[in-house]
Parts: C-alpha cells; sequence; structure tokens
C-alpha cells in the first residue's frame, strides 16, 4: 500500500503545498487514502520537518480575515518583510517591495491566485504586471508565501519570492455584507455556497466605489463574480471556477515636490486630471487531484482574457509643450496555461525517496500599444505589437530523509521560451528563442529542542518583455537600440532557523543573499520598466508567531538589505528604489465575548532614488485598525480605520526629469511622490445566513 509522507500537505481546492484554512491529512478508507481535515492554530509549526527553507510559511484565513485592508492587494502584507503599495490610487495594479527589490507592479515576486498566474509577461505598463483587484478576501483560504529561488515547481518571476493565495470551495455560512465609509466608500457583497449532487456550489458578487481624499476624485468602480463548482470527496477531486472583475478609475499620479512647495497643487492635488484606466479580467479554471496506489496525480487548467486601458502624464510638458506628455497603455492578451504533476514513493535500501515531476505550459496571445495621447483622445502611436510567448516548465524534485536528523530536497528545473513579435515597425518584429536550467538544493538539519536549521541554494530566473528580445531601434527617436536577453538568471544563497522552542511563540530567522544578472527597474519618465545592470542583494529577515492564547495572536517581522549594483558604473552602484529596511507588527483578539479587534504597524523604510545615494526617500510610518461587535451569533458591525495617525508622509517616491508650464524647455530634475490616503473610517455590517 501507498505511504503519503507528511510533506504532502496540500489544499485540494487551490493546489497550494501548504495548509489554507486547514491542512488536509491523508487517511485511509478501505485501503484507499482521503483527505481528512485538521484544525491548524498556528502556522510556524505546521512546517517543521516540511519546509525546504526559514523562510517559507503559510498564513491562516484566521489571520487575513482581521486584517484591516485598504485594497485587496494589502492582504499580501501578511507575508513577512513584504511591503504592498500604490502610485497610482484604486484600479491599477499594487506595487510591492520584498527583499531589497522595488519590484514595481510584480517583476519579481510570483504571485498565484487559485492556481492560476496573476503577473503578465510582456505586459504593456511592465514586465510582471500583478494586479489583484479581482480578488474578493471573505474567499480567501490562506496563503503560502516561498522566498527565494529554491523551488523546482516555482518559475519566472520567482526570484525574490512567490505567494500563492488559495480561494475556498464552500462557506460555512452565508455573507451578505454592507458597507460605507468617507472619501466615497461604498461595498457590497454578497455570497454563499450550497450541497449540488456530490459536491458544492459557491457564488459571490461584489460591487464597490471609491473617491479617495484626492481634489480630482478617483471615481473608481468595480465589479467581482465567482462562481464555482467542487466535490472534494474521494479518490478524484476537482472544482470549475469562472470569475469576472471589470473597473474603471481616474488615476492620481506622482506628482513634483517643487510644485506642492510652490503652491501650484496640494498636496492631494495633480497635474493631469485626465490620468486614468479602464480593466477588466475574464477566467475559467479547473483544477483535478487524484489519489491512487501510483501517488498523487495534480491537474491545473486555466484560460483568461484580460483587457487595459492606462493613462499617465508623469513628465507634464516636457516631450510635448503643446499637448502635454500623456500617453496610453494598452494591453489586451488571452492567457491558456496548463500545470500538471505527479507525486510518487520510492524505497532504497530502507530510504523513502519523495518524489515530484511536472510539466507547466502557458500560452499568451497579446496585443499592446503605447499611444501618445491629450485627455485619453488619441493623438499619434508610438507603438503597437502583436505577441505570441510560449513556454514550457519542466522540473523534478526529490526529498530523502537520510538520517533521523538530516534530509535534503533537491530539484531541477529546465524553462524553454519562444518568442513571436509582429511590430508595426518592422525592424522590432522578430523571433527568439531562449531556454535555461536552474539546479535547486536544500539540507535541513533537525529538529533538535524543537529547532529545524536550513542552508538552501538555487538558481532562478525572470523574463524580460518580449518587445525588448527583438527590437533593434527606439520606436519613439529611431536610434538603434540593443536587444535584451530573453531569460535572465537569479543565484541565491540563504542560512535559517525555525524554532518553537518557547511555548506558543514560533520565529523564523535566515541569512540571504541573491544576485541578479540583470536587474528589472521601473523608468519613472517612460512608466515602464527595462532591463538594467546586474545586481546583489544581502540581508536577513525574521519573523515571529506568538499566540499566547486562544484569543489572541501577535505577529512581528523585520527584515534589513543592502542592494547594490555589481558593474562599475560613474553614476554609482545604488538600485533607485531599493529598500532597506521593513517592518511590522499586527495584533489581534477574538473569542472574548461580543468584541473582536486588530491593529497593524508598517515601518517602510528609506531608499536611495538615484544611484550616487545623493536623493533618498523618507521613511513611512502607518497604523491601521479594526474593532468590531458582534451583535449575535449571526449579525457583525466593524468599524476600520486607516492612517490612523494620519501621517502625510508618501506611499512612493521617484526622483526624475519633469517639466511644468513655464520652466525651461529641458524641464529640471525633481522628486516625485505619491501621498498616503489621509485617515479615513469604514463602517460595515456583515450578515451571515
Amino acid at each position: 500500500m501507498l505511504k503519503f509522507p507528511k510533506k504532502w500537505v496540500q489544499d485540494v481546492a487551490s493546489w497550494q503545498l501548504v495548509a489554507l484554512t486547514s491542512i488536509p491529512q491523508l487517511g485511509h478508507a478501505a485501503g484507499i487514502p482521503t483527505l481528512q481535515e485538521v484544525t491548524v492554530k498556528a502556522k510556524a509549526n505546521d512546517l517543521m520537518g516540511l519546509a525546504n527553507s526559514a523562510s517559507e510559511g503559510t498564513v491562516l484565513k484566521r489571520q487575513l480575515d482581521m486584517r484591516a485592508v485598504y485594497r485587496p492587494g494589502e492582504l499580501l502584507e501578511s507575508v513577512p518583510g513584504l511591503i504592498v503599495t500604490q502610485h497610482s490610487g484604486e484600479g491599477k495594479a499594487n506595487q510591492y517591495f520584498l527583499r531589497g527589490f522595488n519590484l514595481d507592479h510584480g517583476t519579481d515576486l510570483r504571485i498565484t491566485v487559485d492556481g492560476m498566474l496573476v503577473n503578465q509577461r510582456s505586459h504593456g505598463h511592465g514586465q510582471g504586471w500583478a494586479d489583484t483587484n479581482f480578488v474578493i478576501p471573505e474567499l480567501v483560504s490562506g496563503m503560502q508565501y516561498l522566498k527565494g529561488p529554491y523551488y523546482a515547481d516555482q518559475g519566472d518571476f520567482s526570484s525574490a519570492g512567490a505567494v500563492n493565495m488559495g480561494y475556498v470551495n464552500k462557506l460555512p455560512q452565508g455573507i451578505a455584507s454592507y458597507g460605507l465609509g468617507q472619501q466615497g466608500f461604498m461595498r457590497g457583497l454578497l455570497a454563499n455556497s450550497h450541497e449540488v449532487g456530490a459536491g458544492h456550489v459557491l457564488y459571490a458578487a461584489e460591487l464597490l466605489t471609491k473617491d479617495g481624499p484626492w481634489v480630482n476624485k478617483e471615481n473608481y468602480k468595480k465589479f467581482n463574480a465567482l462562481l464555482r463548482y467542487s466535490q472534494d470527496t474521494g479518490p478524484t477531486q476537482f472544482n470549475v471556477t469562472a470569475m469576472g472583475y471589470g473597473g474603471r478609475w481616474n488615476a492620481t499620479d506622482q506628482i513634483p515636490l517643487r510644485a506642492v512647495t510652490a503652491g501650484l497643487i496640494s498636496r492631494l492635488d495633480t497635474i493631469d486630471p485626465s490620468d486614468g484606466g479602464e480593466a477588466h479580467r475574464f477566467s475559467l479554471s479547473g483544477a483535478l487531484q487524484h489519489t491512487s496506489n501510483y501517488g498523487v496525480t495534480r491537474l491545473n487548467l486555466y484560460s483568461l482574457h484580460t483587457n487595459l486601458a492606462l493613462f499617465s502624464n508623469f513628465t507634464y510638458f516636457l516631450d510635448d509643450p503643446i499637448n502635454g506628455d500623456q500617453f496610453s497603455q494598452v494591453d489586451k492578451r488571452f492567457q491558456s496555461a496548463m500545470d500538471l504533476s505527479h507525486f510518487w514513493i520510492n524505497r532504497l535500501g530502507g530510504i523513502e525517496l519523495e518524489n515530484t515531476v511536472g510539466v507547466q505550459l502557458q500560452n499568451d496571445v497579446i496585443d499592446n500599444g503605447l499611444l501618445s495621447t491629450k485627455h485619453r483622445q488619441t493623438l499619434s502611436t508610438t507603438r503597437k505589437d502583436h505577441i505570441n510567448q510560449n513556454s514550457i516548465g519542466l522540473y523534478f524534485q526529490n526529498s530523502i530523509q537520510w538520517l533521523e536528523k538530516f534530509r535534503t530536497v533537491a530539484g531541477v528545473r529546465s524553462d524553454y521560451y519562444w518568442f513571436d513579435v509582429n511590430s508595426h515597425q518592422k525592424a522590432n518584429s522578430g523571433n527568439r528563442f531562449d531556454s535555461i536550467t536552474n539546479p535547486k538544493l536544500s539540507l535541513i538539519f533537525g529538529p533538535w529542542a524543537k529547532s529545524e536549521f536550513y542552508f538552501s541554494y538555487g538558481s532562478g530566473f525572470h523574463s524580460n518583455d518580449a518587445r525588448g528580445t527583438t527590437a533593434t531601434v527606439d520606436p519613439k527617436t529611431g536610434e538603434p537600440v540593443n536587444r535584451v536577453t530573453p531569460l535572465v538568471r537569479s543565484t541565491g544563497y540563504e542560512v535559517g532557523l525555525r524554532t518553537a522552542i518557547i511555548p506558543s511563540l514560533q520565529a523564523s530567522f535566515s541569512l540571504f543573499r541573491l544576485n541578479m544578472d540583470s536587474e528589472l527597474l521601473f523608468v519613472g519618465d517612460a512608466g515602464t520598466t527595462e532591463a538594467s545592470r546586474p545586481s546583489k542583494r544581502e540581508g536577513f529577515e525574521i519573523s515571529t508567531f506568538y499566540m499566547p492564547t486562544d484569543w489572541m495572536i501577535i505577529d512581528l517581522d523585520y527584515a534589513l538589505t543592502r542592494a547594490r549594483f555589481t558593474d562599475a558604473d560613474a553614476e554609482g552602484n545604488h538600485i533607485p528604489g531599493a529598500i532597506k529596511g521593513v517592518g511590522k507588527a499586527a495584533v489581534s483578539v477574538d473569542n472574548i465575548g461580543r468584541f473582536y479587534g486588530s491593529m497593524q504597524f508598517r515601518y517602510f523604510g528609506k531608499r536611495a532614488l538615484i544611484e550616487d545615494n545623493s536623493v533618498q526617500s523618507d521613511h513611512t510610518m502607518t497604523l491601521n485598525g479594526q474593532i468590531g461587535y458582534k451583535i449575535n451569533h449571526n449579525v457583525r458591525a466593524l468599524l476600520q480605520g486607516f492612517n490612523l495617525l494620519n501621517t502625510r508622509a508618501h506611499a512612493i517616491d521617484y526622483y526624475y526629469t519633469s517639466r511644468l508650464p513655464g520652466e525651461p524647455q529641458e524641464g529640471m530634475a525633481d522628486l516625485h511622490f505619491h501621498p498616503i490616503e489621509s485617515r479615513s473610517f469604514r463602517v460595515s455590517l456583515i450578515v451571515n445566513y
């Protein structure tokens, strides 16, 4: 009979590899393995004897439900060391910071939701665009995070880390929620699940409007809908899910500090009020798991259609003193993918060998473009491209418990990419192929005294924009340009410790180094990412999870990173926007009668804004919180507060050249910033039925 190890802890619904709301634990009925749920009360203990590195972890649904989040993407801030912010208000993808990276909209942080990759390659606005506005927080079952390129099943965009977010198959009770708040906030949600045949139908619908504190109101409007059918009993389990999202908004892009200092605009105003955008996303996905005496086979399939029209103006009147510098980036794509893997166990001389082999396929058919616009009306076309991008990823991973206190996890991954670009400029059309193979190895020692020690090594990669791999001329100036390398390698090293030696306190500590052959940088005056110089990051992270009683959870984490370019350049070796220090503290209380609540503090450290470090951002500290009252068993009232300190700090800072009316033709180099939203409150009524 096939024996399943503790390592196999997967949420069937979303194909995540660690427990989400619960850890499926394999038992046997009539000789056939079945999935049985066990309650999870903490996160680090779950990974003792299971994790590949010290910087791997889980976030439980209970923790996510207790967070006060201004926007859905901020759920990801429950990951230690990860900062989620925004430089353009609502609707646009968030901006991410982790392990010394300014990840822009997702260049080296791989994000998946319900098994679907969120990052979009060769995107009109920037490589790795990861828009999470389609996420409905109440349906998220939990998250697994992995940091560093040490995992064979994680491919493109995962050099800094990966976050896997799962959705529930069913709800214990229906949810009807209605919220109102300052700054034009209104949100309604209806969600429920019903038993149908041998499975369950889950459905949800969300409507939201928000203006924000801005002089030019965002007028953000979005809808979300989900419909899922699942069967999660027996040897074959599956789900089929349809999702839909749509949103439109006015943007509040970063503004020049000199305009605020001179009194031309307020800190909550904008230079070009016609900036904004519109987006939609529709997906159909299916996941299947089959368990037999031969192992466990998992299959995930999905197809999605997305459309984005984004209007931005970062330099104002620098390039075009008459019409202004507003431009539109459009991206329309059909994306299809398959993830197939098989897990089995062999025995060799009394030693068990746990094996996983997998193949991942992805196809993107993309139409994107860059247009010169004024008040969202097209003036001229800078470039238009039709892209067909295909990839195949093959991986194998092996885990062996050599001794009672020593095990290894070794893997290898090979990726193959095909780029086909048909540009409106023939000189920028063409085909490219590239491949890359990356080894992975982790050595795990212990546990001793409820502590485990790790050494991890691995290489990974990110892909570059397909248009850059075939371009020979700048589409705007006509000057010659060099083609970029399609696939860029990263190499990481890490040593760490995970411990639960103190009762109710679980902690992890890691020292890491990550080398990149080419940095992906956000270029503020172009509104996109560009391949740049090689780089190196060294730092440490510490994360603690304390649950002294069943009614209190305390999360603390801090990370410090030194990020530098590694080649010689007279400009300097600091990486613009690279984060140094970040710290977070979250406290939540529940099960103490009718009241419950939480507080979240965040420290976002200084960053060098140019290569010689002569210009830096300031640090930012924010405090969010919520307090709820259980009116009865099925009805709750919730008050949420954001930026409770009412700080006037910046959510993001850049330094580049722009031009305001009346300024010299060559423009002025200046700090450009997006302020944190001013203090606001929201109240919601939640009814379970």
